[in-house]
């Protein structure tokens, strides 16, 4: 019956199950007789060197933390090709090499510290009865490995200062994801040249004017079509734009004056009116006429 709660203790074979300080305690041991594969050499073998158990966390069940009280094999590897003596049996979806939970909880903490992660991945782990700080669930994000990523087809490329006019530095940005790939150093031809042999199949190089950086592209990717950007684009418009304005400064008349128009002076009259100061009044420093005092 448990089982069908607890999946992954199909493999071993429960004991006892009772309910200790609110926590699930699950008894377990491995099943004697099965091979068990060296991890290095692959040879299955039977012949126990010792046994010690582990503590594994689970999955909560019923509100409560489960903890699993496992009994595993040390093995000898009877292999004479095999550097190794003696190993720890592993159960499939239950224990891995130093873990401390089991398959299943370590995929929900998993969701957790990729949705949430810090306080708030410790918080809403706390209402799920895993005990878990925010500074593991980080430890858990950073310990992922890093997604695939798919063939990089229209590259970035511009240069950043990190200390202006005395260092610089080159950015290489995936234009189709929006990300920063690589950053070199400096902003010469060698560097960009040497990072487009090791990654080929780009089809588009959007750069900047910069001369080293056309030269790199034409030697490191010279099937690749060179682009530029729209902010260069617009840049270069504005330049263009204010060194015309500028040469031709003299040809730009001043506007017109604007005719002042009865209406115009109509619709002043009663502020004009109302400006005006009544008799035995003085005018304060906000502008209201207040009566002189007798």
């Amino acid at each position: 019956m448990l089982q069908q709660f607890l999946p992954h203790l199909a493999a071993v074979l429960v004991e006892r199950v009772r309910v200790e300080e609110g926590k699930v305690l699950v008894v377990a041991r491995t099943r004697d007789g099965t091979a068990v594969p060296c991890p290095d050499c692959g040879a299955p073998t039977r012949r126990v060197h010792s046994r010690y158990r582990r503590h594994l966390a689970d999955a909560a069940l019923g509100g409560r933390p489960v903890v699993i009280d496992l009994c595993v094999r040390r093995l000898f590897c009877d292999s004479a090709r095999c550097v190794r003596r003696t190993f720890a049996e592993q159960v499939a979806g239950l224990t891995v090499r130093y873990g401390r939970r089991t398959g299943a909880l370590a995929k929900i903490v998993k969701a957790i510290a990729l949705a949430l992660a810090g306080r708030a991945g410790a918080r809403l782990a706390a209402v799920l009865r895993i005990p878990i700080s925010r500074t593991t669930l980080l430890n858990v994000v950073m310990a992922m490995p890093d997604p695939p990523r798919p063939a990089l087809r229209v590259l970035g490329v511009d240069d950043f200062a990190t200390r202006r006019g005395r260092r610089y530095g080159t950015v290489l940005v995936d234009l189709d994801f929006h990300r920063v790939v690589d950053l070199l150093p400096g902003r010469e031809k060698a560097p960009l040249v040497s990072w487009l042999a090791d990654h080929p199949g780009i089809e588009t190089v959007c750069r900047d004017r910069a001369g080293a950086y056309a030269e790199a592209a034409n030697a490191g990717a010279p099937r690749a079509r060179q682009v530029a950007d729209a902010w260069h684009l617009w840049n270069n418009l504005a330049h263009t734009v204010e060194r015309t304005v500028i040469t031709h400064r003299s040809c730009l008349a001043p506007p017109p004056p604007e005719p002042t128009s009865a209406k115009a002076l109509a619709s002043q009259a009663p502020i004009l009116r109302r400006l005006r100061p009544r008799p035995g009044t003085v005018q304060c420093v906000v502008g209201v006429w207040l009566p002189v005092p007798r």
